[in-house]
């Protein structure tokens, strides 16, 4: 064909060896060629090309279905009673549909092509980068070539139900997304107000700061210079997870620090709000949640390991770096009699992404 001359020229002016380096042998490689053609089932019988399209369709709208159960027993097996045979039979049920449509979608693509679609063996010679005109032409005529060989412009059938089957296959996906968020009820009428379930935590005024994970309350002698420890309120370690325990200490975790109290640029509203240099700020960053757990000494920056955020403990733990865009909550604190580090109250704005408190 023309071309593939003019591709042939076209890679000789391109790539030429330079002197010195092209190396002649007397008994160069040659091409093995392609072995005899073998005629398929479909090819010589037309009976079995047709029973080999009814497969494909068939696949296809089986797959659709499968997508339509996915979204059925996400109805029809709710989560919400939190009980695990609950969850196992939504998960079950679901896994099964989606697992079942992309199963049928990739076995009628594979049975597609090796049934129906030309078998014919050709070479394609290797271009150069950038084709001549004629070359590119000529790919947008194999683009033709594939459409009018597959069969996806003539066989409606096989194209209507491919189409079907990859728009249903999406489906359960995009019905799976509801159950992302929680949902309001009677019982708990704030539970789909993210603002309103992070404005409040488990702390209360006198509530003892504790070590995490073992509950043990935290003397404001004890903390060296320097030291940075994670804290949980004292009752949380007595919560069972049954009762909550993982969503409560993922609100309240707190990180504590001890500066000397020269280093500490406070308000003058929060001018109590630490005790002889110790602060306390919530560990959950500002800009997706993710931990903000590592402390550098010399610094005072708090680093989130995620995406890098950093705070300034020094100076109520303000952005200085990163995507966040409030400073980290911090939680009142001052000691009681006994020397004990405890809550002055509730941390006093949400804790979390920013995100949330964008109605």
């Amino acid at each position: 064909m023309a071309h593939e001359e003019d591709a042939l020229v076209h890679e000789r002016d391109s790539w030429k060896p330079s002197s010195g380096l092209a190396v002649a042998v007397s008994d160069p490689l040659r091409a093995p060629g392609l072995p005899p053609h073998r005629e398929r089932m479909t090819d010589k019988d037309p009976a079995a090309m047709k029973r080999a399209v009814r497969t494909v369709y068939t696949l296809f709208y089986l797959s659709v279905a499968a997508s339509i159960w996915a979204i059925a027993a996400y109805v029809l097996f709710p989560i919400e009673s939190g009980l695990i045979v609950d969850i196992r039979a939504n998960n079950l049920f679901i896994g099964l549909g989606i697992g079942l449509a992309l199963l049928a979608i990739g076995i009628a693509a594979i049975h597609w092509t090796k049934a129906i679609m030309s078998d014919k063996e050709h070479i394609e010679p290797r271009h150069a980068t950038r084709g001549r005109d004629a070359t590119r032409a000529a790919a947008v005529q194999a683009f033709a070539d594939a459409n009018e060989e597959s069969g996806f412009g003539r066989r409606a059938m096989i194209r209507n139900s491919l189409i079907a089957a990859v728009v249903a296959s999406v489906a359960p996906g995009i019905v799976l997304f509801r159950g992302l968020a929680p949902h309001s009820s009677a019982a708990n009428p704030i539970a789909g107000d993210p603002v309103a379930l992070l404005q409040h935590t488990m702390w209360e005024e006198g509530m003892r700061l504790a070590h995490d994970p073992t509950g043990k309350p935290i003397r404001a002698a004890d903390l060296t210079l320097g030291s940075a420890v994670h804290v949980i309120p004292e009752p949380l370690a007595e919560l069972s997870h049954e009762d909550g325990y993982l969503e409560e200490k993922a609100k309240a975790l707190v990180l504590l620090v001890r500066l000397l109290p020269e280093q500490l640029i406070e308000s003058e509203e929060r001018r109590d709000w630490s005790y002889n240099g110790i602060v306390a700020y919530s560990k959950v960053c500002t800009h997706v949640g993710c931990p903000v757990a590592l402390y550098e000494q010399q610094t005072h920056h708090l680093l989130c390991p995620c995406h890098q955020s950093q705070f300034d403990v020094t100076d109520e733990a303000k952005v200085i770096f990163g995507p966040a865009a409030r400073p980290l909550p911090q939680l009142p604190i001052t000691v009681d009699d006994e020397g004990y580090l405890i809550a002055r109250s509730d941390f006093t704005e949400p804790v979390g992404p920013s995100f949330w408190e964008r109605h």
